[in-house]
């Protein structure tokens, strides 16, 4: 049975995740419509629910060219790396308990380290297209996505300076309980961790990179078919992994926060339940700010991560040192 869990527990989580990607662009686009007074997706199947899937088939027919004096292996290699990271660091991450692809020691550590490596796929994509307008979406999401990685992992140390350990499962077993949950203890990194996952993933405010004014598409200006798809396959599954991971470190994970889980498989499926309920709600959030803030300018941008949220996470480090220790002290005389 347990070898059997091996090949199980992927497909399953997997499974979900690419599940919830189309269902998510749906999601998206109808959100949108509703803050902006239209009607969006609503003539593909009933009520509109099978336009993903007439998006992914016109997509999959659609003719895929090389652009000329194009690098064509890094530019057929730049979509898959857009979209193996995020999926990568997803596999460390409790969905629900005992339920996890693989659990590792570091597991903080491999999710973050994962999901930094998506920059390359974006650099990639834009200097092997062999466009000028391309090559400054990827110069751009380089620069940012390496600024605000700083201050996320600033907001990381503080919260593992509380928490004691960077396996992913005890973080949450050690936030049994609403008033337990890392967002009361490090409300400072919360707020920074969140801000950058937006700038990690190229999100309103932060979408510098693929800016049509300036930029007429970024990045993936020369991608068509299914390549262009795997660039926002990959963004959406690393809208899911960030929302997965900002619910597992300060929001409790698949711990409801209220009661107990019963034992058993239905105490492992209601955790998987609460779970996602957790990241749904991230997820919403995430599409609600896209559709109502304005997007910076790229000094902006740059000063709010170098000048703002590096600073801020550095004091916060001080603080939670100080208070750590001596927190400490008390404890033992």
């Amino acid at each position: 049975m347990d070898q059997a869990m091996v090949f199980v527990r992927p497909l399953l989580v997997f499974g979900a995740v690419m599940t919830l990607v189309p269902m998510l662009v749906l999601a998206e686009r109808r959100i949108s419509a509703w803050i902006q007074n239209r009607v969006g997706p609503n003539r593909v199947g009933p009520s509109g629910l099978l336009q993903p899937l007439a998006d992914v088939v016109k997509l999959a027919f659609k003719e895929d060219l090389f652009p000329r004096q194009a690098d064509r292996v890094l530019y057929s290699l730049a979509p898959v790396l857009a979209f193996l990271p995020p999926a990568l660091a997803f596999a460390v991450i409790p969905v629900g308990r005992d339920l996890q692809i693989a659990r590792l020691d570091i597991g903080v550590l491999f999710a973050v380290s994962a999901t930094s490596l998506g920059v390359y796929g974006i650099s990639f994509g834009g200097w092997a297209s062999n466009n000028k307008y391309s090559l400054l979406g990827g110069l751009r999401s380089s620069a940012q996505i390496i600024s605000y990685e700083i201050a996320m992992g600033l907001s990381l140390v503080a919260l593992l300076m509380v928490a004691g350990t960077v396996d992913l499962q005890k973080i949450v077993e050690g936030q049994q309980g609403i008033l337990r949950w890392n967002l009361f203890y490090q409300p400072v990194a919360f707020i920074v961790f969140w801000t950058a996952a937006f700038a990690e993933n190229n999100r309103l405010p932060f979408d510098l990179p693929e800016c049509e004014a300036e930029l007429v598409g970024g990045y993936h200006t020369e991608y068509a078919s299914m390549r262009f798809a795997m660039f926002f396959l990959g963004e959406y599954v690393a809208m899911v992994t960030m929302s997965a991971l900002l619910v597992t470190l300060f929001l409790g994970g698949w711990d409801p926060g209220f009661f107990t889980l019963p034992e058993g498989l239905f105490g492992t499926v209601l955790s998987v339940a609460v779970f996602s309920v957790k990241v749904l709600a991230i997820l919403f959030i995430y599409i609600w700010v896209r559709w109502t803030l304005p997007r910076f300018r790229y000094d902006q941008l740059m000063h709010l991560g170098w000048k703002g949220l590096i600073p801020i996470s550095l004091l916060n480090i001080t603080v939670t040192a100080v208070w750590t220790a001596v927190h400490d002290a008390l404890k033992r005389g």
